[in-house]
């Protein structure tokens, strides 16, 4: 029986930052620090707080998409948002690429967006027969159409009103002329944290390693169900979108695809893959000589089991660094090709 080829679905990596003159340089930095996330694209969206928006997207990763000699224009920004894409939803172009930036009666908006909106389709379809035109096949043009036609005439509680009617995992970012709008799924589905540099500016990203790239402070993550605003001037309000449910972070996340210096809800990735191979240990033991881990996610894991075990552990394989997270591969035979070029055996 032929059986659904199953794949990642819905991780990509998001930064914003809020009254910062290095707002451009440091959100680039955040990207590279958030790499792992998003091999697609990458981009960023800069505001001057005079009603400027500056943007820049482009395909590949953040070296080859956003080049240190074309933030030129964006450093003019003292607030940031930025994103690294894995398609989930939408297909892999330029046009599909984030942050997604819209003008409309309210101004400029860009949107960066982690997750993934299960009712996308039906949202899309009943604003399309009310008269809107998509530009992009992403679920997070949605959410900016629902921004654009609610009713409320303050923005923040527009965009308030707007997650309200989505359904799904999501760490979701606003830059808007004159405030950064940071929302977590009710769930807590996709990670959020919130961060502070020496400044005094407020940023929040995907993971913490994103943070210490940048000298910003960890603060503590976003709680599900949670709406940030962070303005220029260093203030910042919270509120909700939605009580928070049932937690649930994707498992995912601690297993395979933060970075093990992360830390994710309180748990630091590195140490949780290693109680994983601790309890692997238990039961599952194994009558080995060695225990080598599959470079990188499982080396904290291995190391864990051997601890545990008593076997010695050992590098096995070497990694290619130049190749990139073969699990991103939208088929099994480049997911088969990428681990050929990418492991060797010691």
């Amino acid at each position: 029986m032929d059986l659904p080829e199953r794949k990642l679905n819905e991780e990509c990596g998001v930064f914003a930052i809020a009254g910062d003159e290095l707002a451009a340089e440091r959100t680039r930095l955040a990207l590279v620090a958030l790499q792992h996330r998003g091999p697609e694209s990458a981009g960023i969206a800069t505001v001057d707080g005079l009603g400027g928006m500056f943007h820049h997207r482009g395909m590949g990763l953040v070296s080859e998409a956003l080049p240190e000699s074309g933030l030129d224009q964006l450093a003019a920004g003292s607030s940031a948002v930025g994103h690294v894409r894995y398609s989930t939803t939408g297909s892999s172009c330029i046009a599909n690429a984030q942050p997604l930036v819209f003008a409309f009666s309210r101004g400029n908006i860009a949107l960066a967006h982690n997750g993934n909106l299960v009712n996308a389709g039906t949202l899309r379809h009943e604003l399309e027969a009310e008269g809107a035109i998509f530009q992009t096949t992403s679920d997070t043009e949605v959410v900016a159409h629902l921004v654009a036609r609610s009713g409320e005439p303050d923005l923040t509680d527009a965009i308030r009103h707007a997650l309200a009617a989505v359904e799904g995992g999501f760490a979701m970012c606003v830059l808007a002329d004159d405030r950064l709008v940071a929302a977590r799924d009710a769930h807590g589905l996709r990670p959020l944290v919130l961060g502070r540099t020496d400044d005094g500016a407020w940023c929040v990203a995907s993971e913490s390693c994103a943070l210490d790239i940048v000298g910003a402070e960890f603060v503590r993550d976003v709680e599900p169900g949670e709406l940030l605003v962070l303005w220029p001037d260093g203030s910042i309000e919270q509120s909700r979108f939605a009580e928070p449910a049932a937690r649930a972070l994707c498992t995912f996340e601690h297993i395979y695809f933060a970075r093990p210096d992360s830390d994710v809800d309180g748990h630091n990735v590195h140490a949780t893959r290693k109680r994983f191979g601790a309890l692997l240990a238990d039961i599952a033991p194994a009558d080995a000589d060695l225990v080598i881990g599959v470079p990188d996610s499982s080396t904290s894991a291995a190391i864990g089991y051997a601890e545990r075990s008593g076997t010695p552990f050992e590098i096995g394989l070497v990694k290619n660094r130049y190749v990139g997270r073969t699990f991103l591969a939208p088929s099994p035979e480049l997911r088969a090709s990428g681990v050929r070029m990418k492991l060797s055996a010691v």
